[in-house]
């Protein structure tokens, strides 16, 4: 990997092995923000549990004018869930003329959820020369691995995947995003209109960049582009799971109660004009003791196919992903481009 000057936007805990990660891969972090008032006036090596790095975390505010300062080659933004979420700092890193890799999931293929300001960041990218993407855990187990499966089969009728993994790994604004510690009559009030809104009613959402999708529905607009398919309807369905006794949440620092929502399972379902389907699902919650991540995946046709990965540490994994496409990103055309355009990502050896 060519040397690169790496910035990071957020210092939670996907960057303590993102950083950790970059300085392995024979590249270094020149600048860190955050908005934890913890964390702020930190060296970046107590986050990442090493030897000091002379890096002080600042806070966010002070994000543009440390980009113009440090003239990084790429963004890391490992803050929150949906494109409106990093929208800001976004926007400042490629005003600056920074590249800008992210772990938000609805970045991932944001041109099925948000398309108004998909198009809006595509242009700024455009106009300032570099690049915006979004990966992670999914651009392998839920994109590219699925799409090697699909090509070594003749015919493919339907397309079904589960992933389950533990909210606990990765932070608040994912806790919250899985309506975590809500009674079922407040999660029932947050989704019902959601998951019964019209093909119209959605469009309408999503003009107004109000539409919230499911992880998985990114995905399916992923695998689709990937693929080659064309979409002709898709709906997802966003149902609660419940505590059946008290569980402690590291996360939120809480005991959630009987019958209190530790998490979420979303459905994405899809139709294609290729007639084949799609019906993908994920789970995250606040695992009980005994629960493990699964991710599993069947291709259905000649032959139907199935692939499952037991155990499979998402957070790594994630932080792998991203570290390993920093140079698909800086080398990439202009604009918010996502991964399903870019070559599948490759193992980077260590350069002592």
């Amino acid at each position: 990997m060519n040397k690169l000057k790496v910035f990071q936007i957020g210092c939670g805990k996907m960057s303590k092995y993102i950083m950790r990660y970059v300085y392995e891969k024979n590249s270094a972090i020149v600048g860190a923000v955050d908005i934890n008032e913890e964390l702020i006036g930190k060296d970046i090596g107590t986050v990442m549990e090493t030897d000091l790095k002379n890096i002080t975390i600042n806070h966010v505010s002070n994000l543009e004018k440390l980009l113009i300062e440090t003239k990084p080659d790429i963004a890391i933004i490992t803050t929150q869930s949906t494109l409106n979420d990093i929208e800001d700092v976004a926007r400042i890193s490629l005003k600056a003329g920074v590249n800008v890799i992210t772990t938000c999931e609805e970045a991932f293929y944001p041109a099925n959820s948000n398309p108004v300001l998909f198009n809006e960041l595509d242009i700024l990218a455009k106009a300032n020369n570099v690049t915006i993407t979004g990966c992670g855990y999914q651009d392998i187990f839920w994109g590219s691995m699925i799409c090697d499966i699909a090509s070594s089969s003749h015919k493919i009728t339907k397309i079904k995947g589960l992933s389950s993994y533990n909210v606990e790994d990765y932070g608040i604004a994912l806790a919250k995003a899985h309506k975590v510690s809500l009674t079922k009559e407040e999660f029932a009030k947050e989704l019902e209109y959601e998951n019964n809104m019209s093909e119209e009613e959605r469009n309408k959402k999503m003009k107004e960049k109000e539409f919230f999708p499911s992880y998985m529905w990114n995905v399916v607009g992923w695998l689709a582009d990937k693929l080659n398919l064309h979409i002709t309807s898709i709906k997802q369905i966003c149902t609660p799971i419940l505590t059946e006794e008290s569980l402690y949440s590291k996360t939120l620092n809480m005991t959630l109660e009987e019958n209190m929502v530790r998490g979420m399972n979303a459905t994405v379902k899809a139709t294609t004009k290729e007639n084949i389907l799609f019906e993908v699902e994920c789970i995250g919650k606040v695992y009980t003791k005994d629960e493990i991540d699964i991710n599993e995946w069947t291709i259905y046709g000649e032959p139907t196919t199935t692939v499952k990965n037991e155990k499979p540490d998402t957070v790594k994994l994630t932080c792998a992903d991203i570290v390993n496409r920093l140079n698909d990103v800086v080398k990439s055309k202009p604009g918010f481009i996502p991964t399903s355009q870019m070559d599948t990502v490759k193992y980077i050896v260590d350069q002592k």
